[in-house]
Parts: C-alpha cells; structure tokens; sequence
C-alpha cells in the first residue's frame, strides 16, 4: 500500500477506533436489542463524546433525541454503527458516506459469506466506502472495544477495563466470538487489553489494516490474533516485519492446518508443500509466534506481556512431587526447553538444602519437606535466580486444599517480593481446580508471575517462548537480480538442468539424443555405464511409464534399453512425441534426498528439503524454509528433520556432506526468488555423499506459470 494511501487508511481508522462522536443508526430501546445493548455499554463506560440516535419510529431514547435516518446526521461525525438488518445497510451507508462519516461498524451478516448477492453487496457498499475514504468494519462483526479511551462499540456486553499504565494486548480476530473469548480470558488474568477488534467478513479494511495500527500505538506491546483467511499475505508478512523491527510481538492462531491444500500433479514438491506449510514457514519467518490451540494463544500472550524481555538462558523449575519432576524431564527432552544442571556454586548451595533428602539437580525436588521449613522455598530459588545460566525459574507446586495453600504460598510470595525477583518466574499449580485464595494469585499477578492451574500448560508457554529465541530476525523480503523471464508450462528434465546448471548446480555429464546412433555416440564420450531418460514436457514421473534404464555397460545394452523404453513409453502415453532420450552418466550410491522450491502466489517463495527417492511422499519428512537462508541455516534445518541420524552417521556409517547439500538448497532458493514466474522446482533426488565429497542432482523439473 503507498504511504498516502496508508495515512489515509489510518485516518480513518483511527476516527473509527477512537470516536470523539458516534452515531448509533437502529437505536431501539427495546432489552437485548443491538441498539439498547450498545447505547448501554456506552453509559456503562461513561463515554462523554457526542452520541447520536437514528431510530425511524422513535423521537427520543432514554431522554436522547433521535433522526429519522443518518441521512439527517451532522456532518463528520467520527463513526455510525449500523445496529440494522441488512436491507438497510446499503442505504445507511451511502447516507454515511455523503454526511462524511469516519468510518462504519456493521453488525449485520449475509453478505459475502451467505452467496453471490451477498458477494455483490458487500463489494458495493466497499466501493462507497473506498470512493468517500471512509473506513468499514465487518460486516458480519461484533464491533469492537477501544480500553485506551473507554469506547465500546459492541453489542457485546462489557463492563470498563482502564489499562492503567499497564502494557496493554491488542486483539485482531475475525470471528466476533473469539474476540470475546480472548477478552473475557485476558481479563480475568487481570491483564490489560488496548483494543478489542472483531473484523468479520472485511469488506474493506483487514486485520492487515488494524494490525498497522497497533503496531504504531504506543499502549499496545502484544497483539493476539485468530485469522481464518488472509486476504493480503504479503501487507501482512510486510506488518509482521514492522512489528518485529518496533519491538512488539505477534501469536498468530490460524486454523486450517488439515484443509485439502492446493496440490501440484507436477513435481513431488506440490505434495511436499501445502499452503499452510508455506504460510507458516514465511509468518514465522517475519516474526511471528505460531500456535496451534486457544490455550497457547492466552498462555503465550500472557507470558510475553509480563516479560517485557523475554528469557535468556535455560529455565529452572522447582516442585515438590518427584513424579512430577520425572515428567518434566520427558517433556523437555521433545522440545527446545533447556533445564541446565546445577553447577559450581548453586550445586554447592543446592546441597546444603536437606543433604540426603534434597538432590542438587534441575528439577529441583524439595519433597514434602517444605511443609516443615516453609522458608525452604527461598532458599531454593536464590541460587537459581543468581546463576545468570538461568533466564527463568518455573515454580510446580502441590496445592491440593487451601490449607497447603496457605502454608505454601505465603512463604513463596514473600520470597518473590523479597527478591525480586530479577529474572521471569512462573507458577504451575498442581491441583487445577482446588481452591486457591483469590489475593494470593492477585500477589503473584502483582509481581509480574504468571499463574497457571497446570504446570504443563506454564511449562508448553515456557517451551514455546524458548523455540522463537533463536529465530533469526524478522528479515525484508528477499530481493534477487530477475532472470529472462522463463516460457510457461512444464519443463523437462533436461531444459530444467541446463537453467539449473547456469545457477550453480551440479548435474551428472548428459547429452540430449533423438536417434539410436546418437545416443551411443553420447555415451562413447561420457563413458559407461549411464542411463537412458525419456524426455517431454508431459512426462513429469518418468519412472511410471518405463521411461528410465539404469545401468547400461555397452551400446548393445543401451540398444536394447532404447527400443524397450520407446515402447514402455508409447503403451503407456499413446501419441505421445518424445523432446529426445537424454544419455547420462550414472552416479554413484550415496543417500538420497529430495530438494524443492515454490513460488506461492499469495505468500511468495519457500523451500522444501527432505528425505528423497520414493520415500518424499511416503514419509512426509520435509522441512519447509523460507528461500532466503543462507547455507549454514540450511543446515541446521537438515539436522531437525527425523531421519537426521542417516544424515549425521547412524551406526558408524560416515556423516553426509551436508554443507554441499545446503549450498544446493541456498543457490535453488536464489534462482527462485529471481523468477517469480516459476511455480515450482523439484530435484528428485540430490544424492549426497560421506565427508567432503559433495552432493550431485540427478534429476531436476521447473513448472513455470
């Protein structure tokens, strides 16, 4: 979007989100209408800008007076929300939009989601809007709530929530009813919420628009959004990089990871590479949290709006059940959650805790000892919180009546506050729903402590938390000298590595032949033994239809080879005119592995690299990579996928070459951030070989649109 169109767009939005006055179009006085339900919220918040009534059948509400229709609204009020049916909402918003009103909340559904008529009136009551500069939200929406001014535009109801000075969560949610959920669970965390948005179909402005907003917003830190679609991939990575760069952090939860994807029949890489695949790898990519359930999403939100910085270091956790401490050790052992040893002197103060009953380990289990010497809970924590290997501490403690609660958490908070504490803590009951007293989890919210009824739930926040530390920054598109713009369709094998072989990848030696005698002429001067390859634009899986031989030693056996392929070919594709046979020479064994590129047409370009040969689709063992990263990334993701071990010597067989296959993967991923035209690239397979000896392309196909 260009930058006066941006400002203008926010203009808008923000009269919208922050209304000094607000029309009310369907004002009814009438209990659990949409008019009442939002005329009440705004008493309820005291909002002392000007309010104006349109009802047709009434001349005043609630001692306000009322207009017959917005049509007969001042001029430039800041917002209308439009609390009618939807037979109404085309002509309320040419009203509004010839009265110069900001922007327009519609509550109403049935437009682009209930079909074609709906579709159409949608699309025109966006084109008013865009041709007037005026601002939508929804249709199909619950409003939204401005916390930083005390303005609730919402049929929802809703009571004050002042931030306080306290770093506010901006949501972003297209479904009204999530919104709510996020809010009322914020708040009962007694966390601080900016604003509220239900955006609804987006007839107009997007959660892409809303998020720009609060990334600039200076009361916002944390953005908590649910998309179901993104209608502008590429503003949104461009928002999610800006937030980045600001210092403020996106969780994203986006379902539709188990929709059928749109597939390729070309190259195995359309079957490696669903969209959700390359929508998360470039999300995340631009710096946003992913996660995958409603839980992760307030958990994580929850830890990173407590902990304006976010952990450095492992994390210790002290419980009192040794059973427990048992499954923490499982759990870190799957995820990218450090629990370092003790060491030097917190070993040596550890040891001192109970010696023969207390071990000085990570996680620390203080047995029912605690009970006996409650300040045992301080003297456990001190030596973490100093040792700097630590970035957070993690308390898991049984609290199974309020008894123990008391007994338990008086001390603990009264060491928190005594030291501190200087690094995260978070705390995990055990118990789940047993009674807690509600100051002491006010206490532990005071001093910044997140406070969770179960400890898997801290310890999968923590865990999550501790996998976005090594991501790399969020990084600006990938810009790439663009290549001769490449012809569209399929290209066959041996076009595909001519273009390949110009942009750094090695290939066996080959030549293209049409006749017999060619044929053994060309493997005269590559030397046996080679194989025979059936070349054409419609033969993607050549192997299906009998169009390879392996292993030829002599010409008889290539003149054999070459009638029978010729025939497999014909039975199997009848008419078919082949581009010629490429003659090529055989490569050595090594290990497999498949290489993949695509250019996305809403998300842009990623890689896909996994186990090759007839096992790419079979396993599914594929690491999808944004096409920017440099070779020494690429091999870091090489080591995660799960047949890694045949990768790195398994049962004392050689480590791979796995920099040469890395250095395949960086210079496919340039090549295709140079031709946007391209759909997709597929090498299958790259063979790789022991130590330093490199990694050659045995076969390579380029779909172009």
């Amino acid at each position: 979007m260009a930058e006066p169109a941006r400002v203008r767009v926010r203009s808008a939005i923000e009269r919208m989100l922050r209304p000094r006055s607000i029309a009310i179009v369907g004002a009814s006085p009438s209990p659990g209408s949409l008019g009442a339900s939002l005329l009440a919220n705004l008493e309820r918040f005291a909002f002392d800008g000007d309010v104006h009534l349109v009802s047709a059948t009434r001349s005043e509400i609630n001692g306000r007076p009322c207009v017959k229709s917005a049509s007969a609204l001042p001029e430039g009020v800041d917002c209308a929300v439009l609390a009618i049916p939807r037979a109404g909402i085309l002509d309320a918003v040419k009203s509004c939009a010839q009265r110069g009103v900001g922007g327009v909340v519609i509550f109403a559904a049935g437009f682009a989601e209930a079909g074609p008529e709906g579709q159409a009136l949608q699309a025109e009551i966006a084109r008013i809007a865009g041709d007037h500069g005026m601002a939508i939200a929804g249709p199909n929406c619950l409003g939204h709530i401005n916390y930083v001014d005390g303005i609730p535009l919402t049929f929802s109801a809703c009571a004050p929530a002042p931030l306080a000075g306290r770093r506010g969560i901006g949501v972003v949610s297209q479904s009204g009813a999530m919104a709510t959920v996020f809010r009322a669970a914020l708040h009962a965390r007694d966390i601080a919420i900016s604003y509220s948005i239900s955006t609804g179909n987006e007839a107009l402005n997007g959660t892409e628009d809303f998020l720009d907003y609060l990334i600039d917003d200076e009361s916002t830190h944390v953005v908590l959004m649910m998309v179901e679609q993104f209608r502008h991939p590429q503003r949104f990575l461009a928002a999610a990089r800006n937030a980045h760069a600001a210092g403020k952090s996106i969780v994203l939860l986006h379902p539709g990871r188990s929709a059928a994807a749109r597939l390729s029949a070309k190259t195995h890489t359309g079957a490696m590479t669903g969209d959700y695949d390359v929508m998360r790898t470039l999300v995340s990519h631009a710096g946003v949290a992913m996660v995958d359930t409603l839980e992760e999403l307030l958990d994580l939100g929850e830890l990173m709006i407590r902990w304006p910085s976010p952990p450095c270091g492992g994390a210790a956790v002290i419980s009192d059940s040794g059973a427990f401490k048992a499954m923490v050790l499982d759990f870190c052992e799957g995820s990218d959650l450090d629990l370092p040893e003790p060491l030097g002197a917190t070993k040596d103060s550890l040891s001192t805790l109970a010696p023969d009953l207390i071990l000085p380990t990570n996680p620390l289990d203080v047995t029912a000892q605690s009970l006996i010497d409650p300040d045992l809970y301080r003297k456990a924590m001190k030596p973490f919180l100093e040792d700097e290997r630590y970035g957070s501490l993690m308390f898991a403690v049984v609290l199974s009546s309020p008894t123990h609660s008391e007994r338990k958490m008086g001390p603990i908070i009264a060491a928190l506050e005594d030291l501190g504490p200087p690094k995260p803590v978070v705390f995990g009951m055990m118990g789940e729903d047993c009674e807690v007293a509600p100051d002491i989890i006010a206490r532990l919210r005071g001093l910044g402590v997140p406070f969770f009824r179960s400890p898997e739930r801290a310890l999968r926040a923590l865990a999550r938390l501790a996998s976005l530390r090594p991501r790399r920054s969020a990084m600006a598109p990938v810009t790439a000298p663009a290549g001769k713009r490449l012809p569209a369709g399929v290209l066959p094998e041996y076009a595909s590595k001519r273009l390949l072989a110009d942009a750094g990848l090695a290939f066996p030696r080959a030549e293209l032949a049409r006749e017999l005698h060619e044929a053994q002429a060309a493997a005269s001067r590559i030397g046996y033994p080679v194989a025979l390859k059936a070349q054409s634009p419609a033969l993607a899986h050549k192997t299906e239809v009998g169009g390879v031989v392996l292993g030829l030693t002599n010409d008889a056996s290539l003149a054999d080879a070459w009638h029978k392929l010729h025939a497999d070919v014909a039975t199997a594709k009848p008419g078919l005119e082949l581009d010629g046979v490429l003659v090529e020479a055989m490569a050595r064994p090594g290990v497999e592995l498949i290489i993949g590129a695509r250019n996305d047409p809403d998300w842009g370009a990623v890689l896909a690299i996994g186990l090759g040969g007839i096992w790419a689709e079979a396993l599914r063992d594929v690491r999808v990579l944004p096409a920017d990263l440099d070779a020494d990334a690429i091999v870091g993701e090489l080591r995660k996928l799960k047949a890694a071990p045949l990768l790195t010597g398994f049962r004392g067989a050689p480590a791979l070459d796995l920099r040469a296959a890395a250095e395949v993967a960086s210079r496919l991923g340039r090549f295709v951030v140079a031709h946007p035209e391209i759909a997709e690239i597929d090498i299958n397979p790259l063979m790789v070989y022991p130590g330093q000896q490199g990694a050659i392309a045995l076969d390579a196909l380029i779909a172009v649109r």
